[in-house]
């Protein structure tokens, strides 16, 4: 089971385009979609975070919906501070994936793997292996990215994909209910991250784990989760079967 970000694509794919590309973008797209039925469930749940942060005190921009233009401003505006804390707001996470599938369709956005990812894709299903995401993009986006590489479309080596409609990436309970979901034993899912606390959560659900070293990636934590530098050395780490 892998991570997206620092694992299969580096953060500088989704911090310096897809990111940027759902600023620049988000204020027309609600414009254009406020009035449809998935859109307007993602702005109701954006509104219950934004009132939750407010009696917290974090200041979050207000939102307003006084007429469709003032809304669709202030709710970009909150998109754009939701990105700037890195928040892992499933209402955020989905209205990117909206956003970013009208860019891949459009042909303005094409994803980017490191060269591993197409060849150990390949490797595992000629080696009978299932391979699963979860991460904290939407489904949508993940199907997304990885149907649009510049390798190609890659969807058909994946077998799943999980978000945090499962739960959260640090809470063990997710790990316990995707290995159920997969109708598999813990012990069977190895779980690849570039972030320890993730690997932390994975490893006291039972799943053996994997810190992905890629260039670039975050400094973490002193951790004894063992490390890979690329896809190729999974199955050649110490304690993996």
């Amino acid at each position: 089971m892998l991570d997206i970000e620092g694992t299969t694509t580096s953060l500088d794919f989704v911090y310096k385009v897809l990111f940027p590309y759902a600023r620049s973008h988000a204020q027309q797209f609600l414009k254009q979609h406020a009035s449809s039925s998935d859109v307007r469930a993602d702005i109701g749940a954006l509104r219950q975070e934004n009132f939750a942060e407010m009696r917290q005190d974090l200041s979050p921009p207000a939102l307003r919906n006084d007429t469709p233009a003032a809304e669709a401003e202030s709710l970009a505006a909150y998109l754009e501070w939701l990105m700037a804390c890195d928040c892992k707001s499933t209402a955020l996470k989905s209205i990117q994936g909206k956003i970013w599938e009208e860019g891949y369709r459009s042909g303005q956005l094409r994803s980017q793997v490191f060269d591993d990812v197409p060849r150990a894709l390949r490797r595992w299903q000629q080696q009978e292996r299932d391979v699963c995401i979860f991460s904290s993009g939407s489904v949508l986006a993940q199907r997304l990215l990885f149907a649009h590489t510049t390798a190609g479309d890659l969807t058909a080596y994946i077998s799943g994909y999980f978000d945090t409609t499962t739960g959260a990436k640090v809470d063990a309970l997710s790990y316990r209910k995707i290995a159920c979901g997969l109708q598999r034993s813990p012990s069977e899912i190895i779980f690849i991250s570039d972030v320890t606390a993730e690997l932390d959560a994975a490893k006291s659900a039972g799943l053996p784990t994997l810190l992905s070293a890629r260039p670039g990636n975050r400094p973490q934590p002193a951790t004894t989760h063992p490390r890979v530098r690329s896809l190729d050395e999974v199955f050649s780490a110490q304690a993996l079967p």
